[in-house]
This record gives structure tokens, C-alpha cells and sequence, in this order.
């Protein structure tokens, strides 16, 4: 019984870290995805054909991932899949592989800019 009501607990804490940054400094969705802000600059993350496409801007600046690293992991209920990010041009990264994004998942993308800057961005899809 007290296994299972930590489980509990550390769901909760999970879902409520993941779920505070949406929306943070009025940003609002510029792609149609969910946008999450870390570090002072905003992500959008898009799913489009089992594809996941983040944006990147700094105070609505879009910021270059050139030379850009990252990772997207995943949970759906208790599945975790992680798929490479990928620079995709511009102010983008984007997967190659399926992200397996579905209503209700949460995702952290964990980028390391090309200046090793590192930003994890967390978000609730919708």
C-alpha cells in the first residue's frame, strides 16, 4: 500500500512540474503545437504525421539551431520512447523517427545549443 501512494505522489509531482511552465510569459502557440518557456526563451513543440517539430525563440526572437543537439523523451502512461532531435533549419529542431505523441503525453526536449548551452523544456501535449 505505501508503494503504491509514493507511485501516486510522484506522479503528481511529475505532473505538476510538467504542466507549470505551458503558457509562461503569455506565450501562445505561433504552430498550432504547446509551448513551454525554460531559461527565458519559449519552445513550441508541433506533432504533425507522428513528427515532432520544436521551435525555438528568445523574447519572440527566433534563435538559431545550427550545430543544435537534442533529445525528445516521451511518456505516454507508462511508455517512454526518445527520439533524436534534430536541427531542421531556422529556429527548428525536429525528429526523424516517430515521437509517438498522443493527447495526454508528456515530453522533455533536452536540447544543447551549439555554444553547449543546455535547456530542457518540458510539455503537456493537449
Amino acid at each position: 500500500m505505501e508503494k503504491a501512494m509514493k507511485k501516486q505522489m510522484a506522479f503528481v509531482a511529475m505532473t505538476i512540474a510538467l504542466s507549470g511552465n505551458v503558457l509562461a510569459h503569455g506565450d501562445k502557440p505561433k504552430h498550432g503545437g504547446v509551448v513551454s518557456t525554460a531559461n527565458d526563451m519559449s519552445f513550441e513543440l508541433v506533432n504533425k504525421d507522428g513528427k515532432a517539430t520544436v521551435y525555438v525563440n528568445d523574447h519572440g526572437k527566433p534563435v538559431d539551431t545550427a550545430g543544435a543537439t537534442g533529445k525528445l523523451t516521451v511518456l505516454n502512461g507508462t511508455e517512454k520512447t526518445e527520439v533524436a532531435l534534430e536541427p531542421a533549419g531556422g529556429n527548428t529542431l525536429a525528429t526523424k523517427d516517430d515521437a509517438k505523441l498522443a493527447k495526454g503525453s508528456k515530453a522533455i526536449a533536452a536540447i544543447t545549443f551549439a555554444d553547449k548551452k543546455a535547456v530542457n523544456a518540458r510539455f503537456s501535449v493537449k
